[in-house]
């Protein structure tokens, strides 16, 4: 029978009472109304009445008539015979109690069951209709969740005894829930090419290195260099060659997908293998779906986190050598102000003003000094451009190979940016480049004057440079994005368009109180700013608490820092009072405490869905979220004589 996935627990409380009721679920489910009564009144004999009203909360409560319907709490037959007993419909509740022996040996029972079905309208499984709106609840839950199979079974019973159908046997119920998932499964691989099927298989496969495919396709970059950014285009490029980024899972659900490739990802190959036919290329399909996403996104984080630190590293060696060359920088200029102290002496005749300057400061001197200056001054706009182009290596290094495995796209602000990037990449195997031969807008700053050789041709070094640093800006602003991506994606994708949104738009319009019309809402809120402009100038010659300052030509803002507001001594006494009160607690502790009240970790489950045969997990989850949290390593955590935090 396919219940393997139910645990002991489950297969005990399944139909059964797990013990006794709370008192909400006493008032809940037992307590008899008006035709409840009418309907325990309609029978002879205090233990049948009492029996009847027994049975009546059971199947409310499990969803389900117990064998033995005497086999019930001692505190659910005390608040059935207390109401019965209020009302007058049995005379002594310890008599009526003791005589459910009797009912459970008579045939009367089953005569009520029947009567209770009829009267509150409760249906078998087997009944016309029933099992198809049962599975195809089932279907809808299974294909829109990643809820695993226990808990499925679990929903599915409670969505049973909401809608008042008998639960059949946890082995019947347990297959449909397996059926329905495999269904699912199905679904999924039935839009596997035979090509990509056997592709996805060899995946499995152990190589020479005694790595298999799927090892080997899932071990993200470790390391910020220019050859790991090669390696991550690789392994790219290899997941791609797969096929599986032509199959369209647009129609299925992205959390059965998530959890298909979380399987494949965390789980062994070898388990992976060992799964059933379906259930194995379905995963190795979500995972070959999830994994080109997430190398993709890896990629480009790199190509980021590489560009980033090129441009600090060469900022920091420029600021260096600056330093270094401070001192012979004022002697140039201490040198220059001598010669330009006799220019601007008016006591000086012009017929011999360069034989003064001369005189005052050498000939080879002066010109020395002007060469050093050159040498050592920078431009306002100068960004360590230099230092930059000296890395220039380093750049075509992954350059080519990031340009063919990534494909960019753009937003109407990012235009310009993605047809340098294309003109970029149409550069490879070219040697002599003109400057009219590609766009340049792009190219601003301390890049645009070293822009062009001085044979005319371009520097292609400088151009790539400045299309890098440019491209980084444009998906930092989403200006530029990556299709297929999940981080540097674009941000539209998820936005209502087209016949969609023109279905949606007065409905979404009415619900934030905005006009269906653009045009009404940007006058609207022109004319509010407006508004607001108009009333801050009449009010600012008025406003002691504002000045506009004018420095090096620019004006200036400034606000008048706020007055302090002394704490009242009420506030000072309820912060302390408010800190006794705090306990004082270690993070275990807490964690601990917390997870009493909560019972978070049994949230946790093995990937494989198996339970654990560890003692005391929860104490060692607590320890690991712990370690993880604070960034303190295990290490602090394990104590030897506690089995629970020893390294293993």
């Amino acid at each position: 029978m396919p219940v393997e996935f139910l645990n002991d627990d489950q297969v005990r409380r399944y139909g059964r009472y797990p013990g006794e009721p709370s008192p909400g679920q006493l008032a809940r489910y037992f307590h008899l109304d008006v035709p409840d009564l009418t309907a325990v009144a309609a029978h002879r004999r205090n233990f049948n009445r009492l029996g009847f009203a027994v049975q009546l909360g059971t199947v409310r409560f499990l969803g389900t008539f117990l064998v033995d319907p005497a086999n019930v709490p001692d505190g659910v037959t005390g608040s059935v015979a207390e109401q019965l007993v209020a009302v007058g419909l049995i005379d002594d509740a310890e008599t009526a109690i003791a005589g459910l022996k009797l009912y459970r040996d008579g045939e009367t029972r089953w005569d009520h069951q029947a009567e209770i079905r009829s009267r509150y309208g409760y249906r078998e499984l087997a009944d016309p209709g029933v099992w198809v709106e049962v599975m195809r609840w089932l279907w809808a839950r299974a294909w829109t969740t990643e809820q695993r199979p226990g808990v499925l079974f679990d929903l599915a019973t409670a969505h049973l005894v909401d809608t008042k159908v008998l639960l059949p046997g946890a082995s019947v119920l347990a297959r449909m829930v397996a059926q329905v998932r495999d269904r699912t499964r199905r679904r999924l691989v039935a839009r596997i090419d035979p090509q990509t099927a056997v592709r996805l298989e060899q995946l499995l496969v152990t190589g020479d290195d005694r790595l298999c495919g799927l090892e080997e396709l899932r071990r993200p970059p470790t390391r910020r260099s220019a050859g790991a950014l090669v390696a991550a285009t690789v392994r790219l490029s290899a997941i791609r060659e797969l096929g599986a980024s032509g199959i369209d899972l647009d129609g299925f659900p992205p959390a059965r997908v998530e959890a298909f490739a979380r399987y494949a990802i965390t789980a062994r190959a070898f388990d992976v293998a060992r799964l059933i036919p379906v259930r194995r290329r379905a995963v190795l399909l979500a995972f070959a779906k999830v994994i080109e996403r997430q190398a993709l996104d890896e990629t480009i984080d790199l190509f980021d986190v590489l560009l980033s630190e090129l441009v600090s590293r060469s900022e920091r060696a420029g600021r260096t050598q600056r330093l270094r060359t401070l001192a012979d920088l004022d002697a140039a200029a201490l040198t220059l102000r001598a010669a330009v102290a006799v220019l601007l002496d008016l006591d000086v005749p012009d017929v011999g003003l360069r034989d003064a300057v001369f005189a005052r400061v050498p000939h080879d001197v002066l010109r020395s000094a002007a060469a050093e200056t050159e040498r050592i001054a920078r431009e306002p706009d100068d960004h360590f451009e230099a230092e930059q182009l000296r890395r220039y290596t380093l750049i075509r290094r992954f350059l080519p190979a990031l340009l063919t495995a990534v494909v960019f796209d753009a937003a109407p602000a990012g235009r310009p940016v993605l047809e340098a990037v294309e003109a970029l990449r149409s550069l490879e195997g070219r040697k002599r480049i003109m400057p009219g031969d590609i766009p340049t807008g792009i190219v601003t700053g301390g890049w645009r004057r070293v822009l062009v050789n001085p044979d005319g041709t371009l520097n292609r070094a400088v151009y790539t440079f400045a299309v890098l640093q440019r491209l980084r800006e444009a998906l930092h602003r989403r200006d530029v994005f990556v299709p297929g991506s999940q981080r540097w994606a674009d941000p539209r994708r998820l936005l209502l368009a087209g016949p969609a949104w023109e279905t949606a738009r007065s409905q979404i319009c009415r619900s934030l109180n905005r006009h269906p019309s653009p045009e009404t809402e940007l006058a609207e809120l022109a004319a509010r700013l407006d508004a607001a402009y108009q009333s801050t100038a009449r009010r600012l010659p008025a406003n002691t608490a504002v000045k506009i300052t004018t420095d090096n030509g620019r004006d200036t803002l400034v606000l008048t820092p706020l007055d302090r507001i002394d704490e009242p001594d009420s506030l000072t006494i309820l912060r302390q009072r408010v800190a006794e009160l705090i306990p004082r607690a270690e993070l275990p502790e807490v964690l601990l405490e917390v997870d009493s009240w909560t019972g978070f970790t049994h949230e946790f489950h093995h990937v494989s869905q198996a339970g654990s045969r560890v003692g005391d997990l929860t104490t060692s989850l607590c320890a690991v979220l712990l370690a993880e949290a604070c960034n303190i390593g295990l290490e602090p955590l394990i104590k030897p004589s506690v089995p629970a935090l020893t390294r293993a």
